[in-house]
């Protein structure tokens, strides 16, 4: 029987643990976040721009263009779904990723007439975020509400369901972040049996080292941790680059760089997902990022994109979300979004 779901604390709280990781360090929402964009053409009009310029063929696949939604959450939570999906379509996206599924003063809506709806305009609901733990005994998270959490996802009929959540349920030792892992296990064999891949999706504080030895990065102890065949990891791109910006030294201040990209080219298999999130290079801020909405910061996508669908077999295996955690104008940022990845070319 369909049913309405519970608010989901994942989009509640979400703010506050994907955009403020790091608050400790003295940055705030306002320093992080970009100014407002002006309005832009909807997608028709940017592939009319790049016809007959010479460019090469697109850089994103077809049909695998998506939205995290909690991008769109103040339309959600007072448009409700269906005029948001509507203006989705109209924009050229291809699929749609949850981060809860209620609409707030659009009154309830059953998850059948949530799936109905996405078909409806095109949209392929491939994945949502649901919370990893919580101190509330009546929150909706995979540690407490594991079966329901896979019953709703089987529901929407998403092919992946995830977490936003960070691994540390259990702190930022070597040893947590293996509980962490073996529990991450344990819900990816359970979405595995129901035909899903469980997935995790990182910020900036997975890449900082273990607090019992700063030699380790924690993020390499979750992917050796976790089984491949079981856990999958959602890079959002965009926090990867902020933690390589704070963490490529260790504690004792000795050179550790890395490349978000090389993680993936290393092991595609186990990142189906990327959120594309943009961000101005700002040395000043703690964070090395300003995020601003894609096309308008220096994150070169063109290259990253280009670089993971050339791998051999693998131009339609990934699945990019374009999102931003707390844009000026949501509706601008969703079609601007959507305008300049379907501009990107590669490169003759």
């Amino acid at each position: 029987m369909s049913r309405t779901h519970q608010p989901d604390p994942e989009l509640t709280h979400r703010l506050s643990r994907r955009g403020m990781l790091g608050v400790a360090a003295g940055a705030t929402v306002a320093a992080l976040l970009g100014t407002a964009a002006s309005p832009a053409q909807a997608v028709e009009g940017a592939e009319a721009a790049t016809a007959g310029t010479g460019g090469g063929r697109p850089v994103l696949p077809p049909g695998r263009l998506g939205i995290q939604l909690y991008s769109l959450r103040d339309k959600v939570s007072t448009l409700g779904f269906a005029p948001v999906f509507a203006e989705l379509e109209k924009y050229g996206y291809d699929e749609v990723e949850f981060a809860g599924y209620t609409q707030g003063s659009a009154g309830p809506i059953t998850l059948a007439q949530l799936k109905r709806l996405a078909r409806n305009h095109g949209l392929t609901p491939i994945g949502s975020h649901v919370g990893y733990y919580s101190d509330d005994p009546n929150a909706y998270t995979f540690a407490q509400n594991l079966d329901q959490v896979l019953d709703d996802a089987q529901a929407l009929g998403l092919k992946h369901i995830g977490t936003a959540a960070g691994p540390f349920r259990y702190g930022t030792t070597v040893d947590a972040m293996k509980r962490a892992a073996e529990e991450f296990n344990t819900y990816g064999a359970a979405a595995r049996a129901r035909g899903m891949k469980f997935y995790q999706h990182n910020h900036s504080e997975e890449f900082a080292f273990a607090s019992d030895q700063p030699h380790v990065r924690l993020y390499d102890v979750l992917l050796r941790e976790t089984d491949p065949g079981l856990v999958y990891l959602e890079m959002d791109i965009f926090w990867a680059y902020v933690a390589q910006f704070r963490f490529s030294k260790r504690p004792d201040g000795t050179p550790a760089p890395f490349e978000p990209l090389d993680y993936v080219l290393k092991r595609p298999n186990r990142y189906p997902l990327f959120h594309v999130k943009d961000g101005e290079s700002d040395p000043s801020n703690p964070f090395g990022y300003r995020m601003v909405d894609v096309g308008d910061g220096d994150i070169d996508y063109q290259k990253f994109i280009s670089a993971v669908t050339r791998l051999k077999g693998h131009r339609l295996a990934h699945h990019w979300q374009a999102e931003h955690d707390n844009p000026t104008e949501s509706f601008t940022f969703a079609r601007r979004s959507s305008e300049h990845l379907h501009r990107l070319r590669e490169k003759c």
